[in-house]
Order: structure tokens, then sequence, then C-alpha cells
């Protein structure tokens, strides 16, 4: 599962924040497939939290598994959540287990994943040992930013009053010795416009929103944070939403 795509082209598809709600992902696929004609030749994205809060985080991530393995133009990145989970499981050494394996079981909604594994609540170590090694490896493996053409997708946006390039390469060089996510808790940064420097579209998540929210150099589109609501996709170049509504 090495080697993910960051760099795109072409017309694409983003999927906002699953944070294990299978089949809220499920809908949301088939209305796109019902929606956009050219569905499968257009790079599919998931913008990070596949995982915690809904009930079905392991059949999440062997959903997005088997698109990456049997649908050439599928990739994602990583979110905040699937960095505190690797931490806490001890995969980025024993700092980071020892900075947010407590934070994880206390306030990340954790309880629905350690459960979709069948293990008791909290224990990280059952955790690790039931998490099929291709689960662990794909959200190892995941990167922090894909970049297209006009567009920038990472999990919850960049700091506005610092310079483009330098937070680009951050993201670019995965360094797990920092936290690259600049604004853990603050919905009105992660809802901030990019630099003025910036010259892409940036595109995230992390923050639940009513609506998928569209600006000039800014799109959000978290619209359930794993609580309630239509998950949403958003097509690019068009800039429309396919929602995950039965009735849509």
């Amino acid at each position: 599962m090495n080697g993910f795509t960051t760099k795109i082209s072409g017309p694409f598809i983003v999927i906002g924040d699953v944070h294990g709600q299978i089949d809220l992902l499920l809908d949301l696929l088939n209305n796109l497939k019902k929606a956009v004609k050219d569905f499968d030749k257009r790079w599919l994205v998931f913008v990070g939290d596949l995982v915690d809060r809904g009930k079905d985080s392991k059949q999440v991530i062997q959903l997005v598994i088997d698109l990456i393995l049997n649908r050439e133009k599928t990739t994602g990145i990583m979110g905040n959540h699937e960095y505190v989970l690797i931490s806490s499981l001890g995969m980025l050494g024993a700092e980071r287990q020892r900075e947010w394996a407590g934070m994880y079981k206390k306030i990340f909604s954790s309880g629905p994943t350690f459960s979709s594994y069948n293990v008791k609540e909290g224990d990280l170590q059952a955790l690790k040992n039931s998490m099929p090694e291709r689960h662990m490896e794909f959200l190892f493996s995941l990167p922090w930013h894909i970049e297209e053409d006009g567009h920038l997708i990472v999990h919850a946006g960049l700091f506005p009053d610092k310079p483009f390039k330098p937070q680009l390469e951050e993201l670019k060089s995965r360094s797990f010795s920092t936290m690259w996510i600049p604004f853990f808790d603050d919905p009105e940064l992660v809802s901030s416009d990019p630099p003025s420097d910036c010259p892409l579209t940036v595109i995230s998540g992390h923050v639940r929103q009513p609506d998928v929210i569209f600006r000039e150099k800014r799109i959000l589109l978290d619209t359930t944070g794993g609580l309630s609501g239509n998950l949403s996709a958003v097509l690019l170049p068009e800039r429309k939403v396919v929602t995950s509504d039965r009735g849509a």
C-alpha cells in the first residue's frame, strides 16, 4: 500500500470526512456513479478522517483499500484521527504514543473503532493485534496532501498568516516529529482562506459545516462530522456537490 499518488490531473472528486459511516459512504458512491457519467475516469480523493465516531471504521478502511486496489484513480490523505490512531498504536514510536494514546481514548470518540475490530474499548494493544496488517500499512502510508493543477487537498487547511511554500514542503516531508495540522481545535482558523501567496484553491474537511462552502480559493466539505447529516462529495472543476441523500 506504499506509494500513494500525491499529484493528480484532470477532473476529480473529493469526498469529505467519512468517520466510520459505511452506509453513508456506500450511498454516496452509488449516487456518484449515477450522477457522474465519467465517474470511472475521474480521480477519487478521500480527504481524511475515515475512522472514529461512526460504528464501521474497519469496514470503511477495507472499502477504501478495495477501491485503491481495483480502481486505478483512487487516493486519499491522512486526517488527524488517522494520525492520532497510528500514534496511539505505537506505529510512530514511543514518544508519539505517550503523547496521544490517552487523548485518543478520551476525546476522539474512538470507542466505535475498537468495537468495529471486536476488541474492548480502550485496549490499544488488542486493537493493534486485531487490525489486519494491510489496514495498518494503509493508515501509516497515507500522504498529507494531494496537488492538482489548480487545487491543493489537505485535511484541515493552511496557516493563513504563514508563507505558502514552507507549509507545502512540510506537507511533502511527512515529518512525524511534528503535528502538521496547524489548528487542531480552532474552527474559525480552519475555515480561513489560504495565505495570500498561495496560488491554489485549498480543499479540506476537518470541521463540520452545515453545507459545502465554496469561496474563490477555499472549499470546505465536511458536512457530517461523523455525527449527523449527509456525506458530501465535490466534483471539480465543476464545483458541484453530490451527497449521500438517498432521495438525491
